[in-house]
């Protein structure tokens, strides 16, 4: 898998009742923060969120991504920041919360649980500042990444990693290459599918929309252009924000992207082989999808792929 597969999600809670403290106690108090947030992670996984998911190993804390949550609470992406700690991420999420810490285990739990019980997740950073929490979690690439990559998620969700596909087909791009992704997706949303533990009857057929199918190619275009792989793009736009961006009016939001498979058979294939994509496929409250790809000009030269499947406003 080439690229950093990387979801964020920003939450926002502000809770009352913190008070200034004593300069000589930042340090131990921050650091009793941090034990806190690493708690509320690790309680959330070990009980499935409730029992909602299945449960999943505790994450070890890691001295890099500690080091980049912190360099991330100074502004810009987190995948660059975990770029610049050192830290060789195969997958991550980053999430970024306000609230105390007498709030921040709920906050999470009902706000964040699937993202952080996401059991492709090994390790984990924390920095706090105030009432600010930013939490990173990731698993180091542990050998040569194969040709495929892939990343998906909802505005307001988060979805799993997923392989690359071995699928066969020709190139397309264009009508060609949107006609062929909408009758592969609606084919599996006509007879339902298993996305991982999880099972989708059948689903309405997905319209699709030439609007968000330019939306998806500006953002491709963009990734290709300068040798980034990630849902929010450099100005920090979310896909929910680039939807809103050209005056589309939505409920919900979901883009998968790829990056290396060569045909709209082999591309699906791999979303569908990954959980959290191919329940963004099979999402029933999806009607209208936007599909492109561009090709690479810097140091990845294979197709940047884009799907956005969208839920408009009535």
């Amino acid at each position: 898998m080439m690229g950093i597969l990387h979801r964020v999600m920003r939450i926002v809670a502000w809770a009352a009742g913190w008070l200034p403290i004593w300069l000589l106690l930042a340090p131990l108090l921050a650091a009793a923060g941090a034990a806190d947030a690493v708690h509320a992670v690790q309680v959330l996984r070990e009980g499935g969120c409730g029992g909602i998911v299945p449960a999943a190993q505790p994450l070890r804390r890691d001295a890099l991504l500690d080091r980049a949550a912190a360099l991330w609470a100074r502004g810009g992406a987190a995948a660059a920041a975990v770029r610049a700690s050192g830290y060789a991420a195969l997958t991550l999420s980053s999430v970024h919360a306000t609230a105390d810490d007498a709030a921040l285990l709920a906050l999470l739990r009902h706000t964040q649980c699937r993202t952080l019980s996401d059991r492709s997740l090994r390790d984990l950073g924390v920095y706090q500042r105030g009432v600010q929490t930013w939490l990173i979690l990731a698993a180091r690439e542990t050998s040569t990444p194969p040709a495929g990559a892939a990343a998906g998620a909802v505005s307001g969700r988060t979805t799993a990693p997923g392989p690359g596909a071995n699928g066969k087909g020709p190139a397309m791009t264009g009508p060609a290459l949107a006609a062929r992704t909408l009758s592969l997706v609606n084919a599996v949303r006509a007879h339902g599918a298993r996305c991982g533990d999880r099972s989708f009857g059948p689903a309405p057929p997905v319209k699709l929309s030439g609007i968000l199918s330019e939306v998806a190619l500006g953002h491709a275009a963009d990734m290709a252009r300068h040798d980034y792989f990630e849902h929010e793009d450099l100005a920090g736009r979310s896909p929910a924000d680039r939807v809103r961006a050209v005056g589309y009016a939505e409920k919900l939001v979901g883009e998968n992207i790829a990056y290396g498979p060569e045909s709209a058979d082999e591309v699906v294939k791999g979303w569908l082989d990954s959980p959290g994509h191919c329940e963004n496929i099979m999402d029933p409250r999806f009607a209208e999808m936007g599909i492109a790809n561009s090709p690479g000009r810097l140091s990845r030269r294979g197709l940047y792929w884009v799907q956005l499947l969208v839920a408009p406003k009535a």
